[in-house]
């Protein structure tokens, strides 16, 4: 009697079991279908300080120290004199280098036993109480043309051409000239100036004179302008 009552009621337990446990299933699949779609649907609903921490990349590590320089270690330079005078090195240098000597002074130069260039004053003496060469002067200075009209000691007027007056022409003559040593015109060329005039510009003005043009006391060639002005009264 007693195991058929218990098999009785393990079979009433089986079968309430079974009508819950697929509704049970269905629950469950549908919660976890929730908990993955609602994140893809609603990203805000998901907590924001989960989310940076998960989507920061770490920042990269610093760089490494650099390294140390590097000791040198020089070796102390020994000297090859003993006693004021140059020994035998005890080994072959692996570097040759080059010892600049001084140059004498010129105050220890001359002759043992003798004054000739004991002090350098002597030589200095020779050179300085040697012939003074004089710069030469210039050859041509360059005056300008009112400089030059001052020192004017002889002026014959122009004379006028007739055609050039009859044809109502006036205007300057300018003229190119170098005034020699003694005052006199040398190398007279037109630079400008209407054409009838130039030729009577230049027969007076090879007649004119000037006073020397000194330079330290010494006459002196000189290259200047020459404006001769025609001009009409009336």
């Amino acid at each position: 009697m007693f195991e058929d009552s218990t098999f009785e009621s393990a079979g009433k337990i089986k079968s309430k079991l079974g009508k819950y446990m697929i509704p049970l299933f269905i629950a469950e699949g549908v919660i976890l279908i929730l908990l993955i779609l609602i994140p893809l649907i609603y990203p805000e609903a998901l907590p924001k300080a989960a989310m940076q921490m998960a989507l920061t990349v770490p920042p990269p590590p610093p760089p490494p120290p650099p390294p140390p320089p590097p000791e040198v270690h020089q070796a102390p330079v020994k000297s090859e004199m003993m006693n004021n005078q140059l020994t035998a090195p005890t080994k072959i240098p692996h570097d040759i280098r080059m010892v600049a000597e001084k140059e004498p002074s010129q105050a220890l130069f001359g002759v043992a036993g003798s004054d000739f260039g004991s002090s350098g004053n002597i030589m200095g003496d020779m050179f300085n109480n040697g012939p003074k060469v004089k710069a030469a002067p210039p050859k041509k200075l360059i005056i300008s043309s009112g400089v030059m009209a001052g020192m004017l000691i002889s002026k014959p007027t122009p004379v006028y051409p007739p055609i050039a007056k009859a044809a109502r022409v006036q205007g300057t003559v300018v003229l190119q000239a170098t005034i020699s040593k003694t005052g006199s015109i040398e190398n007279l060329k037109v630079v400008s100036g209407p054409q009838m005039l130039q030729q009577a510009a230049q027969d007076a003005v090879r007649s004119w004179r000037y006073k020397p043009y000194l330079l330290n006391g010494e006459p002196v060639e000189v290259e200047t302008t020459v404006n001769v002005i025609f001009t009409l009264g009336g």
